[in-house]
């Protein structure tokens, strides 16, 4: 695995939040389906600059906490805190404009546009001009553009996918095809980056450089980071702190060495031979 070259770092947004404090804070969610329960009254808080791993068997309810914390789900119960604003109910637009980004278990990107086009799609939530200097591309349209597209470039260089940037992003591997759509969400800028199984469908080499770029986007972009992953290797090598998930309930929270010898984790999710 090659090393990165030194780049600038991207700019997100200033929450006056010290490295380590809470960024985020989830009381008492409950989140139904008819008669349903996806989630029942789940407690948990990300902290600032760190890797939070939310794991759990299929139908454990982590993905339906992702669509809570970024404003796809609404609960019925419960409070959400991020950066210091409670609120129960927001649209994942206000979510994205507020600085969380999203990636998801089934890739969804833009199949017929190239990787550069797909991550300056990233970037339209910060562009200011209005759809008709936007036509023209001409005056402050064409500055912000070229303003935009230097992030974008910066990203494409920190992801190590130049030799893929004019390629329609529905030729590429599976294994690309997530790197990009993690580089249209690092265009958001976000202080929190949700990651929905970003490991899913990989090879061995597929799975080490992407873990190799979570870490990186962590540590270099000081990005907060909250993952659900199923390989336990990635999530004991990455995570710093570990909550299970099991029928919608939280049953371990933790550190990774912790929650991995936790007898109720062990019966719910890892099993005896781990």
């Amino acid at each position: 695995m090659n090393a990165h070259v030194a780049t600038k770092p991207l700019t997100s947004l200033d929450d006056g939040i010290a490295k380590g404090d809470m960024l985020l804070k989830v009381d008492n969610v409950s989140l139904s389906f008819g008669g349903v329960k996806a989630i029942t009254d789940i407690s948990l808080d990300i902290r600032k600059g760190e890797i939070r791993a939310i794991i759990g068997p299929n139908g454990a309810g982590k993905t339906s906490m992702l669509n809570v914390i970024n404003g796809f789900y609404t609960p019925q119960q419960g409070v959400i805190t991020f950066r210091g604003k409670q609120r129960r109910a927001m649209k994942p637009h206000h979510a994205v404009l507020q600085g969380i980004a999203r990636t998801f278990q089934n890739v969804a990107l833009f199949k017929g546009m190239t990787t550069l086009e797909n991550i300056m799609a990233g970037r339209s939530v910060h562009m200011k001009r209005n759809m008709l200097w936007q036509m023209l591309w001409h005056g402050p349209a064409l500055r912000e553009e070229i303003e935009h597209r230097e992030k974008v470039e910066e990203i494409i260089d920190f992801l190590e996918i130049e030799h893929i940037r004019r390629t329609p992003v529905g030729k590429l591997p599976y294994g690309l095809q997530k790197r990009v759509e993690l580089g249209r969400a690092l265009a958001m800028e976000p202080s929190l980056l949700l990651l929905d199984e970003p490991m899913a469908g990989m090879n061995l080499e597929e799975k080490e450089d992407m873990s190799r770029f979570i870490i990186d986007v962590n540590q270099q972009r000081g990005t907060t980071i909250a993952l659900i992953e199923h390989d336990m290797g990635v999530v004991m090598d990455l995570s710093d702190r570990v909550v299970v998930l099991d029928y919608g309930k939280k049953i371990a929270d933790g550190a990774p060495e912790e929650v991995k010898n936790d007898q109720a984790v062990i019966d719910a999710y890892l099993g005896v031979a781990h």
